[in-house]
């Protein structure tokens, strides 16, 4: 599909104490889909020079660009160039995961009592909300300050899940570089919510190759144990001394073939890290040493999904790349996976006159 030529609108904001220049927010009509319906792409800028394109369709993050330890500028995530991409079959390129992100084991749960089959999408189990999942959905969108606000109503039973769930996602871009994403939502029915950005960051640039040179610190030494089919068995595990043990930075490429029972059964890293800690904490640190860009994640989640791209087989991508195994990683903040089907794992139900609230900051820089 090409992009459309369209006239633009640009919306500015003002800081609230007015002592710093606020980022600008440009919209403009980038597609339709397949139903006819008009989609909107969202480009964030601050006074730094950092920008972020957003698109309705699934909530995706399209391109984030930020400047090396040179100060040249490169976008850090995968993609595509047009919304065909997104409409289409793909690894999930920074949607919005939901209703609920990561797996549900064998597609089902019980709440209250009642158990509730959910779509099968991944073998017998689910993965990232089911066959139409909220990365399949046009959200509504309005301006915020310094950023958007996209917004979903998720009916009674779809994909299986009960209730119906109304639910916001507001991105916002500050003058740190940091890209901050706020989750909000209500139901009118128990329900199971877990929400989360899919991006797979490349620091060197998409396109530049693999992310194995990476340097990566996650604040933890225990993980969600699963078995065969990435399913979690219960279990917190400890990783202290092992090639899952990044409280001490090493390169993602370090130890990801090693002969280690959570590297096979994930083909590499595809793992939840337990975060300790209430309120926002510190997630993860990613540097690409020979760009000098570095990522921080914080988070209010209890987990946090790392995947380092091991299903990438030769995607397409923006400007002709194609991604191949482990071109890009994610860090995805979450609640734990299959967490209804294990009690002692942080409750992700939310019930009426509940308020859902989530925040995740991705903050970059360069030395």
């Amino acid at each position: 599909m090409r992009r459309l030529a369209l006239p633009t609108l640009f919306l500015l904001f003002m800081s609230i104490s007015g002592s710093s220049p606020a980022a600008s927010v440009e919209s403009s009509i980038w597609g339709k889909t397949p139903a006819g319906e008009e989609v909107k792409l969202f480009t964030l800028r601050n006074a730094k020079g950092m920008e972020v394109s957003l698109t309705n369709w699934g909530a995706y993050i399209v391109a984030v660009k930020v400047a090396d330890k040179n100060g040249r500028f490169a976008d850090v995530v995968l993609g595509f160039d047009t919304l065909d991409g997104y409409l289409g079959k793909n690894p999930f390129f920074g949607c919005i995961a939901g209703r609920y992100a990561n797996r549900i084991g064998h597609a089902k749960f019980k709440l209250d009592g009642v158990e509730y089959p959910v779509t099968a999408n991944s073998g017998k189990h689910q993965l990232h909300g089911g066959k139409e999942g909220f990365d399949k959905k046009l959200w509504s969108a309005k301006p915020s300050p310094n950023g958007v606000a996209l917004s979903y109503t998720s009916p009674d039973g779809e994909e299986g899940y009960p209730g119906t769930l109304q639910c916001t996602v507001t991105y916002t871009l500050t003058e740190d570089n940091s890209l901050k994403i706020d989750y909000h939502a209500t139901t009118d029915k128990p329900t199971v919510l877990n929400l989360t950005n899919h991006a797979y960051f490349n620091l060197a640039g998409e396109g530049s190759g693999d992310i194995l040179s990476h340097e990566l610190t996650l604040p933890t030494e225990q993980i969600t144990a699963t078995d065969d089919d990435l399913i979690p068995t219960g279990e917190i595990a400890s990783i202290k001394g092992t090639p899952l043990d990044f409280t001490t930075p090493h390169e993602i490429g370090e130890r990801i073939g090693a002969d280690f029972k959570p590297l096979v059964q994930g083909i590499g890293y595809d793992h939840n890290y337990v975060l300790s800690g209430t309120g926002l904490k510190l997630a993860a640190t990613v540097k690409d040493p020979a760009s000098g860009r570095v990522m921080t994640v914080r988070t209010t989640e209890p987990g946090v999904q790392l995947y380092t791209g091991n299903h990438l087989n030769g995607v397409p991508g923006k400007a002709g790349h194609i991604y191949a195994k482990r071109h890009g990683f994610c860090l995805e903040t979450q609640h734990y996976p299959d967490s209804p089907n294990h009690p002692s794992f942080p409750s992700a139900t939310l019930r009426p006159g509940e308020k859902f609230s989530s925040t995740t900051i991705y903050q970059f820089s360069a030395e």
